[in-house]
C-alpha cells in the first residue's frame, strides 16, 4: 500500500522552491493549480517537471476552474475543452499523472443528457490526447454542490464507460449532501487501483459547498483509518487554505 500526500499549490513559493520545501517536509506529491489559466509553456513545464523528479515529487493538475461540458453554448464547450487539452499538453510535459477538472453544470438539463454530454466530450479528448501520445489521464473531480454534475456514481460510471480516471474530493462528497459514509465510498472505490483524492476541511450549507477550511486532525484520522482498512493506494492533495502543513498534519497521522 502507497500512499501519497501533498498541497495543491505551493503557497506562492512557485517552483523549485516549493518542490524543495515539500522535500524537505517529507512530502511525495503536489498539484499544479491552473486555477484561472494554463500558465506554463511546454518548455517551462519539462523544466519544473525535471526539478519535481529530482525532489521525489508526483505531480498532477488542476485544469482552470471555467469549464461546463454540458453548456448548451457551443463555444462555451469548446473553450472549456481547450482549457483542459491545453493542461493536458502541459501535463505530459511535466511529467504528471492526471488533469483534473469541474466537469459540467447540470442547469436546465436532465442528469441524464448532461452524463451524455459529459461522456461525448471524454472520449473526444482521449481521442485528441491518444493523437498526440500525450502520456496524462483525464481525471473529472467530485464536486461540492447538487448543481454541479459529478456526484461518484456518476464518475464511476463515466470512468467505465471511456477509461478516464477520477479525482475523489472527500470534502466535496460532505458538501454534496450533508454526510460521508466511508464503507459505502470505499466500497464503490473498490474496482479503482489507486485513488487520487482532495481532502481538506469545508465549510457548506444546504446548497452545498462554500469554502475549504484547515483540515482538522479527527477528520484526518477518519479518512486514514478507512484507506488502511481497505487497504487502498492513493494520493491525496490537500485543497485547504493552509494545504502545505495540513499535508505534513496528514503525514504525521499516517505514520
Amino acid at each position: 500500500m502507497r500512499v501519497l500526500f501533498g498541497p495543491g499549490g505551493t503557497e506562492g513559493l512557485g517552483y523549485p522552491e516549493g518542490f524543495r520545501r515539500c522535500q524537505e517536509l517529507g512530502l511525495t506529491a503536489l498539484e499544479v493549480e491552473f486555477t484561472h489559466s494554463v500558465h506554463m509553456t511546454n518548455q517551462s513545464a519539462a523544466d519544473a517537471g525535471a526539478l519535481a523528479r529530482q525532489h521525489g515529487i508526483s505531480l498532477s493538475i488542476h485544469a482552470p476552474y471555467f469549464i461546463n461540458l454540458a453548456s448548451a453554448e457551443k463555444e462555451k464547450v469548446a473553450a472549456s475543452k481547450k482549457r483542459i487539452l491545453d493542461s493536458c499538453e502541459r501535463g505530459h510535459h511535466l511529467g504528471a499523472t492526471c488533469v483534473v477538472f469541474h466537469a459540467a453544470y447540470y442547469g436546465k438539463m436532465d442528469r441524464g443528457e448532461v452524463y451524455s454530454a459529459v461522456k461525448r466530450e471524454v472520449l473526444d479528448m482521449q481521442r485528441t490526447i491518444q493523437k498526440n501520445k500525450w502520456n496524462i489521464a483525464l481525471a473529472p473531480e467530485t464536486t461540492g454542490k447538487g448543481a454541479q454534475f459529478g456526484d461518484i456514481d456518476e464518475l464511476l460510471r463515466l470512468s467505465q464507460e471511456t477509461g478516464c480516471g477520477i479525482c475523489v474530493d472527500f470534502a466535496h462528497l460532505l458538501a454534496r449532501t450533508g454526510k460521508r459514509d466511508y464503507d459505502a465510498i470505499f466500497a464503490k472505490l473498490r474496482p479503482v487501483r489507486h485513488i487520487h483524492a482532495h481532502f481538506s476541511g469545508i465549510e457548506y450549507t444546504d446548497k452545498g459547498e462554500r469554502r475549504h477550511l484547515v483540515t482538522p486532525l479527527s477528520e484526518i484520522k477518519e479518512l486514514l483509518s478507512f484507506i488502511r482498512k481497505y487497504q487502498k493506494d492513493a494520493t491525496i492533495i490537500c485543497e485547504s487554505p493552509e494545504p502545505m502543513s495540513d499535508s505534513v498534519k496528514m503525514l504525521r497521522a499516517w505514520k
